[in-house]
């Protein structure tokens, strides 16, 4: 039997609708480790919140995180962390948008946010990853790997036109909800972290099956050999992702049910 890498997106693909993972889930993705695949997640959450989804699966699974920024291996070796210039995230931390937009800076030692916003806190509830509080004037810009806006799409897309203005050419921006814009070096991307896991395992991407269902999947998705976009995926990646095949819905774990039909377990 042929070894496969099977990475998955998070929220909206592999998690439930309350952002937890299902019982079914568990239980195929052990079965296939079992069997001798590979298993990676893949998500623009931040490593300490994704690694509690990873010590439930129980599995030796790498995490892709930051949307790519971070790779860690599965006993939570750091393998690869890439950056966003300071001075770039400098003018990002300064570009002006209304008062309810939140500004957030995804580093190596956590999450910073530069006001309280108990709302966003639902999401992470699963795991108990938490934000700090940091005045804007106050934030660090060195060793950032995403600055994240969250607000109204109307004025993200202001800011992404701002952002895209000052130093598009060496930024990676996209969105993994729609009123969440995430920017990230240039060449950042799920895609990429995803070519550097495959060359670890020896694998090509041939043998990698993929999920996803945002935007922030668009790379990952089109490097895979067989590429699943979720029913409920933003309606731009099935016109971004060549070849994708239309599966369920992530509130009815649609990815453990795939799987379990296509390993016939």
């Amino acid at each position: 039997m042929t070894s496969r890498l099977i990475v998955s997106d998070l929220d909206g693909t592999l998690l439930g609708s309350d952002h937890k993972l299902h019982d079914n889930t568990i239980e195929v993705l052990r079965a296939l480790v079992a069997q001798g695949h590979h298993v990676a997640l893949a998500s623009g959450r931040h490593y300490n919140d994704m690694r509690v989804f990873r010590d439930q699966l129980d599995i030796p699974a790498y995490l892709i995180s930051t949307n790519g920024a971070y790779i860690h291996a599965p006993d939570g070796t750091l393998l690869s962390a890439t950056h966003l210039e300071p001075a770039y995230v400098e003018t990002l931390i300064q570009l002006p948008r209304p008062p309810q937009v939140r500004l957030n800076l995804y580093r190596e030692s956590g999450w910073y946010i530069d006001a309280d916003a108990p709302h966003l806190l639902s999401l992470h509830a699963s795991t108990g990853f938490r934000y700090e509080v940091v005045p804007q004037a106050a934030m660090d810009a060195d060793g950032v790997g995403k600055v994240l806006y969250i607000g109204d799409p109307a004025a993200l897309a202001q800011l992404e036109c701002q952002a895209q203005e000052a130093h598009g050419h060496s930024l990676h921006i996209t969105y993994s909800t729609i009123d969440s814009l995430e920017i990230m070096a240039g060449g950042v991307n799920k895609g990429v972290a995803l070519t550097a896991l495959l060359e670890k395992l020896k694998l090509t991407p041939a043998e990698c099956l993929a999920f996803g269902d945002n935007l922030n999947d668009t790379e990952m998705l089109n490097l895979a050999g067989e590429a699943q976009v979720m029913n409920n995926a933003h309606p731009e990646l099935f016109d971004r992702v060549s070849n994708a095949e239309r599966i369920g819905h992530h509130g009815e774990a649609a990815v453990a049910q795939w799987l379990a039909k296509r390993f016939a377990l």
